[in-house]
């Protein structure tokens, strides 16, 4: 065997490992489990994770799996192989705390939103003053008021609070369209099959076809809150590169433009 047959081998050798080698790269994946109503939101905060080759420099690929909290909550207690869990309240992340389902040690609280009432933007109805003396019934006639499901929902248990809290909920109670989230009450309003949603104030700001017609008291429910925590206790590193970017001032600024809230921008 000459040398220069030896060299072409050696560098032939040298291709298929590199190549191996970036496959395997590339099929690093993170999977995300996170409420639905930041689709958007944490779509964008994928899309330029992977696009930014300092923050990312193995492409490290998140994938999300967007849905209700509680819905994502019992698949991670069941053993789903999700990396992240973005739940948007506290009482499912406590739910998985009790479970021994994630890494406790890593939970924060990441986001906040807000409660608004929307309508239509062809509705004649531009401003509802949210008081006892609201006549829902009048206000909706034949039709109901799209709201996630008051007993699964986290948007829906914070509509709950808060029209128990303005003395609104018998009223409103039979009155309601429960959806299996929150994007499922936004969608309602946006068909116009429902003169009126109760959504997070997130959900109406990248909604072409509605509008803000309230906003509920923030002492009229619950702090809306997004608690994030990594699922296993012994997370890689791909895990813990992701679930640091999401704390990051670039995500931040992200979430920020979407109409979140954070604690540090």
């Amino acid at each position: 065997m000459t040398q220069r047959y030896r060299n072409c081998i050696q560098q032939l050798i040298s291709i298929i490992l590199l190549t191996l080698s970036s496959n395997a790269i590339a099929q690093e994946r993170v999977l995300i489990f996170a409420a639905a109503s930041l689709t958007n939101a944490l779509t964008e905060v994928g899309n330029t994770f992977k696009a930014d080759a300092i923050a990312n420099p193995t492409a490290i690929n998140p994938v999300f799996s967007f849905a209700s909290s509680s819905t994502l909550a019992r698949q991670v207690a069941q053993g789903a192989p999700a990396h992240i869990y973005l739940s948007a309240n506290q009482k499912w992340m406590d739910y998985l705390v009790e479970q021994n389902a994630v890494a406790a040690d890593s939970r924060v609280t990441l986001l906040h939103n807000s409660l608004v009432l929307i309508a239509p933007n062809t509705s004649p109805v531009d401003n509802v003053a949210l008081t006892k003396h609201w006549n829902i019934t009048q206000a909706v006639g034949d039709s109901r008021v799209a709201v996630g499901d008051p007993d699964h929902v986290p948007a829906g248990r914070y509509a709950k609070q808060a029209l128990s809290s303005l003395g609104l909920w018998q009223q409103a109670m039979p009155l309601l369209a429960r959806t299996n989230n929150v994007r499922g009450a936004l969608a309602l309003v946006e068909r116009g099959e429902s003169p009126f949603g109760i959504v997070y104030a997130t959900d109406a700001k990248i909604a072409a076809k509605v509008k803000t017609v309230a906003t509920f008291p923030a002492d009229s429910h619950k702090a809306i809150e997004y608690p994030l925590v990594m699922v296993d206790n012994n997370a890689n590193a791909a895990t813990t590169s992701f679930y640091q970017y999401l704390q990051s001032n670039v995500a931040q600024a992200i979430f920020v433009k979407y109409g979140f809230k954070v604690d540090s921008v």
